[in-house]
Formats: structure tokens, C-alpha cells, sequence
């Protein structure tokens, strides 16, 4: 069965494309949660302007990714934080902390699910810090936390 899709579905396609599905599939699961609809003239020209809807507000967010990557990429962010004589953080600098440095360091707004740690900063120092700002746009960013007096 020929279903649209109404949302990006994993495994199965993005929004707008002409999936061909198990019947089962789609009358039990895809329609009835409003994932897709079953495919028709009107339906395929809807997917169309659907798809073009996406590609071009992908293309935004991306240029969006972009600029905000070329302001981050020399930045060197300095984040206050507790810490012990022996530089150990009483706490840890996480996305949030981070997020708040950019916005008053570099004056860019970015989601604290942009930032990519392995496990939060718990010593005092230099360190590099991955921002996924989009699928295509990724910039490693030095932060410099520093202990408060």
C-alpha cells in the first residue's frame, strides 16, 4: 500500500515522501496516529509541497547553523565555577552553564541540546566542547573554566 508521510518516521522516510508499506502497516499504525496518509492524487501533490516546505526551511536553519558557527569557531568561552584549591569543581559545568556563557559571551542563542559532552566538566581548565548546531554544521569550541575567588 502507497501511504504519504505526514512525519519523519524512523526506518521509513522523512516527511513527504511516497512510501510503499504493508497494508497491515499502514491501517493500524501509520493513519490511525496521523504518521501518514493513504496515497492519492491530491495526497502526492500535498508531499510535494510538503517536501519543498522542508528543503527550504532545512536550507534556513542550516544558513541559521551556519552563521552562528563561524561567530562561535575563535571564541574561547569563560565559565566561572566553585572549585577546591586543587582545581576539583564542588559541582560540574554541564550544557546548561555553557549555553549561558554563549549568550552573554558571544551573543548567540543556541539549545543546550547542541552541546555534546561525554559527561560534565568537572575539573578546572582549558577543554574542547562540540557544538552539533545542525546535521551538517559541527564546531569544536575551547571553554575555560576557571575557579571563583
Amino acid at each position: 500500500m502507497k501511504v504519504v508521510l505526514r512525519a519523519d518516521v524512523d526506518g521509513l522516510g522523512r516527511k513527504g515522501d511516497v512510501c510503499d508499506v504493508a497494508a497491515g502497516y499502514a491501517r493500524n499504525y501509520l493513519v490511525p496516529k496521523g504518521l501518514a496518509l493513504k496515497s492519492s492524487a491530491g495526497a502526492e501533490r500535498q508531499a510535494e509541497a510538503m517536501r519543498r516546505s522542508a528543503a527550504l526551511r532545512r536550507a534556513a536553519d542550516r544558513a541559521a547553523a551556519t552563521e552562528i558557527a563561524v561567530r562561535l569557531a575563535p571564541a574561547v568561552l569563560a565559565v566561572p565555577a566553585r572549585a577546591a584549591e586543587s582545581g576539583h569543581l564542588y559541582g560540574s559545568v554541564g550544557p546548561v552553564e555553557i549555553v549561558a556563557a554563549v549568550e552573554s559571551q558571544v551573543g548567540a542563542v543556541v539549545d543546550s541540546k547542541a552541546v555534546v559532552l561525554e559527561a560534565p566538566i568537572r575539573e578546572t581548565g582549558s577543554h574542547t566542547v562540540l557544538f552539533r548546531l545542525h546535521d551538517d554544521v559541527e564546531v569544536p569550541v575551547t571553554v575555560e573554566v576557571t575557579a571563583l575567588d
